[in-house]
């Protein structure tokens, strides 16, 4: 009954284009640095403002993992290079927003993947984190992409995206050595070519436009 009540809301409230739409970063446990790249979804949020004709509040908020808050945001990004601790409470909040239409991005910053996967696999224990195909929506959006774009290297390995499907329906995105929140950063923080910034920055309008179109 909650979970009705919360997907109610939520296809009430947010429509992909609605200036009361409003985006958040995830706030976490572990010691990780969930704040890293702080200017990435407001660059993503004008990205899209100006290239696909949204409405997006361009104001970010951090909102805590075992918050209520968190039903205010249909998507939530998180980032960071380092441990991350989701205690039961918070995962059973978690999995309430998701599973009542939320949905979160998870990009690896280099050096979470250690970490958020066991997290993951306690959030959904019986679905699995499974690669999505190349041939996904997701991929194909306003902007036409192969693959995940790759911004930086590091274990010279290819890009990938995971996601969690619960009664087929994608709740769950994890981006892998792709560092597309370096590409959505200032310029000046990573030095990246303006090519790829903008191959991450059509990356993350065409994640937008899948979440809320589905």
């Amino acid at each position: 009954m909650k979970i009705l009540f919360f997907i109610s809301v939520f296809c009430a409230v947010f429509t992909f284009g609605q200036s009361s739409l409003k985006l958040a970063v995830l706030k976490y446990n572990g010691g990780g640095d969930y704040y890293a790249n702080p200017s990435s979804l407001p660059n993503l949020i004008k990205f899209c403002n100006k290239n696909l004709n949204t409405e997006i509040n361009p104001d970010v908020p951090y909102v805590e993992v075992g918050s209520r808050d968190i039903l205010q945001y249909p998507f939530v990004h998180m980032t960071g290079h380092g441990n991350v601790v989701f205690s039961a409470q918070e995962l059973d909040n978690l999995r309430t927003y998701l599973l009542a239409g939320g949905f979160l991005h998870i990009d690896d910053n280099y050096g979470m993947d250690a970490y958020i996967r066991p997290q993951i696999n306690k959030l959904f224990p019986n679905n699995e984190l499974v690669e999505i195909p190349n041939n996904h929506p997701i991929f194909h959006q306003k902007f036409d992409f192969n693959n995940l774009p790759k911004i930086h290297e590091h274990d010279n390995k290819p890009p990938k995206a995971f996601g969690i499907f619960v009664e087929g329906k994608l709740v769950l995105l994890y981006t892998y050595e792709t560092d597309l929140g370096d590409g959505w950063e200032n310029q000046a923080v990573h030095n990246d070519s303006n090519d790829k910034r903008t191959q991450a920055l059509q990356m993350g309008a065409n994640i937008l436009m899948y979440v809320f179109s589905r």
